[in-house]
């Protein structure tokens, strides 16, 4: 039995029955054939009746010597017998049939024998049909738009990739309306398209999917630090930096505009930093405050005869022997007049030099210094004044005891500046003895208010 065949379309089939040159005896017949015991010969067995369903895909069953074909419906056959006596039977095993093999290349007898050709077929010069390439001729129909493709016995007009053909004409293929090929945006293009990424995106090596551009590494765009995030970036700036208006830049932060407290007495704005400063006299703690330097201690410019006494912001020098006369120095800043002057009658007995500091715009009222009676008598009676040096009123002096006052600042005061205040306390008894004593209090005021 032939196997079955598909062919797409013009089918040619020639079949010639000759006396065999040589004899084959058999009692059977080959695949494809029966025994037919009243001609006493074999018979072809039409399969396309005898075998359900033979050919499938809507294709039409053709019978063929020894078998069956199967071929399209609109396909067009031409059948060329030409039937002899092929066998001459007996019975049995004496039956004989004399047949020529067909040898489908072999050319027909008159090479000049013009045969007939189906439609899209032509004569060779080995006197066969072949196939005409329309395509190849340019004998096809297809548009200018369209691509021709060549077939056994015809041709077929398809539209190019891309593109769809709708009646006789191919149109575009929008693929950006189908199930989505672009991970972001898709653009349509004839006969094409591209996928485009959005800001902070770049395609992937397969043209479909979108991928995070690193800009920090790729191309840093900041001024200072880069941060990298899914389709975008963002800038940071080093202390004492800010963002710009561009988001890009870094301008320099003028801490010393923020806040006029971040320094106890002056700011440096520098490029990305501030310093603070002191006057001179102070020296910066802590980065901000300003402390006061004791030049007693450190520069000590005093000559031997002179103590050197620190206050805020600076130091000066005062006499070790403060005694005037007829006074004569009988402790350390202790002057006492002799009771032999007659002089000193009039005269408080005793001047004590003591020297004070306070800072510049200090806090009113405030108790500043305190003094008290250093030799106790019995029954005595002290009393304490502002002798001198309260001319404008800053000072009052409060009695805290029978034996102590309190001085009092009530009038602030602005440095540099200083105040010499006499402090004196009368002694008195019932036999009338009076005596008196002086503290002469040397103020000094600093020049700030630290």
């Amino acid at each position: 039995m032939l196997t079955a065949m598909f062919l797409a379309a013009l089918v040619l089939i020639t079949v010639h029955s000759q006396e065999a040159e040589e004899t084959i005896t058999y009692t059977q017949c080959t695949d494809g054939y029966e025994w037919d015991p009243v001609r006493q010969r074999c018979k072809d067995i039409d399969e396309c009746e005898i075998v359900p369903d033979a050919c499938k895909g809507g294709m039409k069953c053709v019978n063929h010597y020894g078998g069956y074909l199967c071929l399209p419906r609109t396909a067009q056959i031409i059948v060329n017998e030409r039937e002899e006596a092929a066998a001459e039977s007996t019975s049995g095993r004496n039956n004989v049939i004399r047949r020529t093999p067909a040898d489908p290349q072999r050319a027909p007898p008159n090479p000049t024998h013009q045969i007939q050709c189906a439609a899209g077929y032509e004569q060779s010069d080995h006197n066969v049909c072949q196939d005409i390439d329309e395509c190849a001729t340019g004998t096809h129909t297809c548009r200018a738009d369209q691509v021709c493709v060549n077939l056994r016995g015809s041709f077929s007009c398809q539209c190019p990739p891309g593109y769809q053909k709708r009646g006789d004409q191919c149109v575009d293929v929008d693929e950006c309306t189908l199930p989505p090929y672009c991970h972001h945006r898709c653009v349509n293009t004839p006969g094409s398209y591209y996928c485009q990424c959005n800001a902070g995106f770049q395609l992937a090596s397969n043209n479909h999917t979108c991928v995070d551009i690193n800009e920090c590494d790729a191309n840093n765009p900041c001024a200072q630090q880069c941060y990298n995030i899914l389709g975008s970036f963002i800038c940071q700036c080093n202390p004492g930096f800010e963002l710009s208006s561009d988001r890009i830049n870094c301008e320099d932060t003028d801490e010393c505009r923020t806040s006029s407290y971040i320094c106890q007495y002056q700011c440096v704005n520098e490029p990305g930093k501030f310093s603070c400063v002191c006057p001179e006299g102070y020296q910066v703690v802590g980065g901000r405050t300003c402390q006061d330097i004791n030049e007693c201690e450190t520069t000590n410019e005093c000559r031997e005869d002179e103590i050197c006494w620190n206050y805020h912001g600076g130091f000066r020098c005062y006499p070790r022997n403060p005694c005037q006369e007829p006074y004569v120095l009988t402790s350390e800043n202790r002057c006492v007049c002799p009771v032999s002057n007659a002089i000193c009658r009039e005269l408080p007995y005793s001047v004590v030099y003591k020297y004070m500091s306070i800072r510049s715009d200090r806090t009113v009222p405030s108790d500043i210094f305190q003094i008290q009676a250093t030799t106790i008598y019995p029954n005595t009676i002290n009393t304490f004044r502002i002798k001198s040096g309260n001319e404008n009123g800053e000072f009052y002096l409060r009695q805290t005891s029978a034996v102590s006052a309190m001085l009092v600042l009530v009038k602030s005061l602005a440095g540099p500046r200083e105040h010499i205040v006499d402090l004196e306390m009368l002694t008195v008894n019932s036999l009338n003895y009076r005596t008196s004593s002086v503290l002469r209090l040397t103020i000094i005021v600093g020049p700030y208010a630290f």
